[in-house]
């Protein structure tokens, strides 16, 4: 008993290597021993954090368009909180609790990329119909297909390729548990960070006593320049979006603000020169006005926008048809060696009866019979909901999914394992754009046919970001020896709990901010609601801008240029991408004052933590916000904010923001 309560010091020296011939893996925790793993304390704990960073990452998703990942912070105040209340022999415990925690960053990612395009069309189309249920069952049943889909394929990727993945998120989740007294400690500035940034946000968001935004139309030359130029400068002032540009880092974040700055200061006084006597409506007969009588933000969402849907969808095209079409070349001996597997237990065969603790699974027989249940619960959730009763549209449905989301769950975990970035919102718009091709050629279009593509859309999404992010809770269990069984388990009960969440969330949110007012950009779910209405109804659609964008992706491509970093960039208002560079120049700065390298990497993880904090009190105490409005409850003074004092007052409470920031991550114990 001494050796199980003993607190684990490092990871072995073979964690991060390839093993020699005759040498094996043991994890730190002995696969011989019975750790607590499932107990009241860590699902208790798991759900409360599902809720919590379900509600934040939907927030946040929604507002700029980048879900950060929760598995680390989660981490972080599991290690806190144990070490704060004295358990012993935590370390399993925690394992659950960030395992259970983390189904929110993932289901969070499949829901907002697609469902809000629900509400957003909806607005052109009163007729749709949007509930709470088509949001929770879908984001389940493909948060379960995508966990059921990846159980064949775990040791394969955190045991067989032992030490040729990276796997970069979990190997920092990982150290963090193993932390000890060090994760107590991390846990306090990342609870500060979480008050500072919540409370400042909570402020703007619901008392309203300084502007969200500083602008330059404060004063007379920026009103003339955004008149005269179509010239203008915007940056949002929260404490959540500054967080989320340090955790990005300088390098993505200003390839993004690259993408932003080319569209405000190029592309959209570019319009205004080229063709402002132009009334330019051809593929919109709505528009009745010349290019010159737009303000610039009417240029951007009538045309420079579709210019960065173009370069999104071509980006995510390309990373769909390269990782995806090798990635199943590849991936095709696994799939081959998994199918044989559960075809040997399904004819009565027991294969690894004796396995040890910590390499036993959910039977293949158990994940045989579920995944088929899961895809039948699939098909009558079409039939019944979505295709209103049309057997050939729910079965062609059906088949697209079940397709889809098993091809490509190793595309997903691949992905993962090696750059720690999963490809979802690019193989969704495909999926998107395939299921509405083929949903159209059986008789599916229209307002119900653009319910039907985002609803398929919404469960492949949520199944490969599932996939992409359960490798991760798999390979920390595997380097710390959990129970992969357990895991597994207790996965499908913060996958419920997280789609429950989220579901709630983005009715909230629609409901107090929209998803066209501009408060909110959805810019996934904005990009594929605009490329889904055309393709269902055959009417015109801005093929020359979603062209050019699409041939920029393919020459910043082969410059080497991330293109779909640039390309949200193009498409997510600047308000939102410059604070970005701000925090991402922070990070830089906090990571390069010293001579010591030691140091510099020090401050870099209290920086990450502050971030970390900021993202998570700033995310969650906007939906409090929100929440509020959907109470009406409302306490702004609006006269005040239109006021341009609001907006100075803005610009000092955010420097005092990015000051303490800096001076808090620079700041180290001696």
């Amino acid at each position: 008993m001494k050796e199980e309560q003993e607190k684990p010091v490092g990871l072995p020296e073979n964690a991060f290597r390839p093993l020699k011939p005759g040498e094996k893996y043991e994890p730190l925790m002995s696969p011989d021993k019975t750790y607590p793993e499932v107990n009241l304390w860590s699902v208790s704990w798991g759900i409360v954090m599902a809720v919590i960073f379900s509600a934040a990452a939907a927030f946040l998703g929604l507002k700029v368009g980048q879900v950060f990942e929760a598995a680390i912070p989660i981490a972080i105040i599991a290690v806190g909180v144990s070490s704060a209340t004295k358990r012993k022999g935590a370390l399993g415990e925690n394992v659950m609790i960030q395992s259970v925690g983390a189904c929110s960053g993932v289901i969070v990612a499949g829901a907002i990329f697609t469902l809000p395009a629900l509400y957003i069309l909806q607005e052109k189309y009163p007729e749709m119909t949007v509930n709470f249920m088509q949001m929770f069952i879908s984001s389940l049943l493909g948060g379960v297909l995508g966990i059921l889909f990846l159980i064949p394929f775990r040791k394969y990727f955190v045991s067989e390729k032992h030490g040729e993945y990276p796997f970069p998120e979990a190997t920092a989740s990982t150290q963090v548990l193993v932390s000890g007294e060090k994760g107590g400690d991390q846990a306090k500035p990342l609870l500060m960070a979480g008050l500072v940034g919540g409370l400042y946000d909570f402020i703007v968001g619901t008392f309203g006593w300084w502007n969200e935004n500083f602008t330059s139309r404060v004063c007379g030359w920026g009103e003339t320049l955004a008149e005269k130029l179509k010239l203008v400068f915007k940056i949002n002032t929260g404490a959540a979006v500054l967080g989320l540009g340090y955790i990005v880092g300088l390098k993505y974040a200003a390839i993004i603000c690259a993408g932003s700055l080319a569209v405000w200061l190029i592309i959209v006084p570019g319009f205004s020169l080229l063709w402002g006597d132009q009334v330019l409506n051809a593929w919109n007969p709505s528009i009745a006005v010349a290019v010159k009588d737009m303000s610039p933000e009417q240029i951007f969402s009538e045309y420079a926008k579709s210019i960065g849907i173009g370069g999104i969808a071509m980006a995510g095209i390309g990373c769909f048809a390269m990782a995806g079409i090798i990635g199943i070349v590849r991936s095709w001996g696994i799939i081959k060696s998994a199918v044989s597997l559960a075809a040997r237990e399904m004819g009565g065969k027991k294969v690894e009866a004796k396995a040890e603790r910590t390499q036993k699974d959910i039977s293949m027989k158990i994940i045989a019979f579920g995944s088929i249940f899961t895809l039948l619960l699939v098909l009558l959730f079409f039939y019944f909901d979505v295709m209103q009763g049309n057997v050939l549209h729910t079965v062609v449905a059906i088949l697209l999914v079940a397709g889809i989301s098993f091809l490509f769950t190793t595309v997903a975990a691949n992905a993962i394992a090696i750059v720690g970035t999963n490809p979802v919102s690019g193989m969704t718009l495909m999926t998107l754009i395939l299921a509405s091709v083929i949903m159209v050629a059986v008789g599916l279009n229209g307002a119900t046919g653009m319910v039907a593509a985002l609803v398929m859309g919404g469960v492949v999404c949520t199944a490969l970001s599932m996939a992409g992010g359960f490798i991760t809770d798999l390979k920390i269990g595997y380097w710390l020896g959990s129970t992969p069984k357990k895991q597994e388990t207790w996965k499908f009960l913060g996958t419920l709990v997280s789609a429950a969440t989220v579901g709630g969330v983005i009715m909230v949110l629609n409901e107090s901010y929209g998803f066209t007012s501009g408060q909110l950009a959805a810019p996934q779910a904005n990009a594929m609601a605009a490329v889904i209405d055309p393709l269902m109804n055959g009417v015109g659609a801005p093929w020359l801008l979603y062209g050019a964008g699409a041939l920029l992706a393919l020459i910043l491509t082969f410059c080497g240029v991330p293109a779909l970093a640039f390309a949200l960039g193009m498409f997510i208002p600047l308000e939102l991408n410059l604070p970005l560079l701000v925090g991402g120049a922070v990070n830089w700065y906090v990571t390069t004052r010293s001579k010591d390298e030691a140091v510099n990497s020090a401050r870099g993880e209290k920086g990450t933590l502050l971030a970390s904090g900021f993202i998570a009190g700033g995310a969650l105490m906007g939906v409090v916000s929100a929440i509020m409005r959907y109470c009406k409850i409302n306490l702004i003074n609006e006269s005040w904010l239109a006021n341009p004092m609001s907006q100075i007052v803005s610009l000092l409470a955010y420097i005092l923001l990015i000051t303490y920031l800096v001076k808090a991550s620079m700041k180290l114990k001696k």
